[in-house]
C-alpha cells in the first residue's frame, strides 16, 4: 500500500500544474476564447515568480512566508501582462485566435528562456539553472509524518500510506483542487458564471440581452491566465524544489490544454483527468520495461485524449461540446 501511495503521491504532483492549467483554459474556454498560448503563459507566470523570488531572496532579510508571497504576486503579474496582450490582439484587434495562442507560446517560452539564462549569468552559476531551495522549501512545506506525535510508533505505521496520499503536499496541490471547485460552482451555480457560458454559446444574443461581452471576455481571459500561470510556479518551486532551468517545463502546458477535451470543458472532471495524466505521465518510471517502449509509453496522456474525443463526438450530447463560438472572433457590427 506504501508502494502504491508514493506513485500516486508523485502523480498528484505531475497532475497538480495540469490542474492549474485546466482549471484556466476551461475558465477562458466558457467565454469563447481559444487560448492556445496557456503553455507560454505557463512559462512567464513561472520565470516572473522565478525573478521575484530571486531578487527577494538575495535582499538582506529573508523571510520565507514573505517569500511565497512574493513569488506568487510576481507569477500572477507575469501572467496577466501575457493574457492582456492575448485579449489585446484577439478582443480588441479581432487577431485569429489560433495564430495570436501559438505566437504567445513561442514569444512566453522565449521569454522564460531570455530572463531564465540572464539569472543564471548574474549568479555567475557553473551549472545551467538557478537554485531557490529556500523559497522551494516554503512552497512545499508540509508536516511529515515522523513529526506526527504518534508517527513513530510502530501500529501508526501500517497507516502511513494514508498520510503520504492525503497529506504530504504543499498548500498549492490544495489550492489547485479548490480553484477547480469554485470554477465549477462559479460557471454553473451565479448568475455571472451563466453570463460567461451565454457568451461563449452565442456572443450576439448575449450582446443584445444587454451582457458586456468585450469586459466578461477580458476578464474570463485574464482570470484564466493567472490562475494557468499558477501552474508553472507551483512545478519550479514545488515540484522542481526552486530549480530553475530552460526548457524544463516540457510539454506539460499541452497537456492541460489536452485535458480541457478530456474533462468535456468541466472543471470538476478536471480534477480527477490531471492526476490520471499525471499518473500516465510518470507510468514509465514506475515500470519495468525496454528502452524502446518509453516513447510510446509518453504518448499515452494524448492517446487517451484522441480515443475521448472521439468518443465524446460520436455521442454527440450538446453538454460534451465546446462552447458554439469557440474560437470565433465577436464582429458587434454582424450582430
Amino acid at each position: 500500500m506504501l508502494l502504491l501511495a508514493q506513485f500516486l503521491n508523485r502523480a498528484i504532483m505531475q497532475g497538480t500544474p495540469l490542474l492549474f492549467g485546466a482549471t484556466g483554459e476551461i475558465v477562458t474556454e466558457k467565454s469563447g476564447n481559444l487560448n492556445l498560448g496557456i503553455p507560454g503563459i505557463m512559462y512567464m507566470g513561472a520565470i516572473s515568480g522565478v525573478i521575484g523570488a530571486f531578487f527577494y531572496e538575495n535582499s538582506p532579510i529573508f523571510v520565507p512566508a514573505v517569500g511565497v508571497i512574493v513569488a506568487l504576486i510576481s507569477c500572477l503579474i507575469g501572467s496577466l501582462i501575457a493574457s492582456l496582450i492575448y485579449c489585446f490582439l484577439t478582443i480588441t484587434l479581432r487577431a485569429n485566435q489560433n495564430v495570436t495562442g501559438l505566437a504567445l507560446t513561442t514569444f512566453g517560452v522565449g521569454f522564460g528562456n531570455f530572463f531564465g539564462g540572464s539569472l543564471i549569468k548574474i549568479t555567475k552559476s557553473s551549472v545551467p539553472y538557478v537554485a531557490l531551495t529556500d523559497t522551494g522549501e516554503a512552497f512545499a512545506f508540509h508536516v511529515r509524518f515522523e513529526d506526527l506525535p504518534f508517527g513513530n510508533n510502530s501500529f501508526a505505521q501500517h497507516f502511513k500510506w494514508i498520510w503520504e496520499l492525503l497529506f504530504s503536499y504543499g498548500f498549492m496541490v490544495y489550492l489547485a483542487i479548490a480553484l477547480a471547485i469554485v470554477a465549477s460552482f462559479f460557471l454553473n451555480r451565479t448568475r455571472r458564471g451563466l453570463h460567461l457560458r451565454a457568451i461563449g454559446e452565442n456572443p450576439a444574443t448575449a450582446d443584445a440581452a444587454g451582457i458586456n461581452v468585450t469586459r466578461y471576455k477580458y476578464l474570463a481571459t485574464c482570470a484564466g491566465g493567472m490562475i494557468a500561470g499558477l501552474g508553472g510556479i507551483f512545478f519550479i518551486m514545488d515540484y522542481m524544489g526552486g530549480i530553475w532551468a530552460n526548457d524544463g517545463f516540457g510539454d506539460r502546458g499541452w497537456l492541460a490544454i489536452a485535458i480541457v477535451i478530456f474533462a468535456i470543458w468541466r472543471p470538476s472532471l478536471a480534477i480527477p483527468a490531471s492526476y490520471l495524466f499525471g499518473a500516465l505521465y510518470i507510468l514509465y518510471n514506475w515500470l519495468n520495461m525496454p528502452m524502446q517502449m518509453i516513447p510510446i509509453m509518453k504518448m499515452l496522456p494524448f492517446v487517451v485524449t484522441i480515443l475521448a474525443l472521439i468518443f465524446t463526438s460520436v455521442r454527440k450530447k450538446r453538454e460534451n461540446q465546446p462552447p458554439a463560438s469557440l474560437g470565433l472572433s465577436y464582429f458587434r457590427e454582424e450582430r
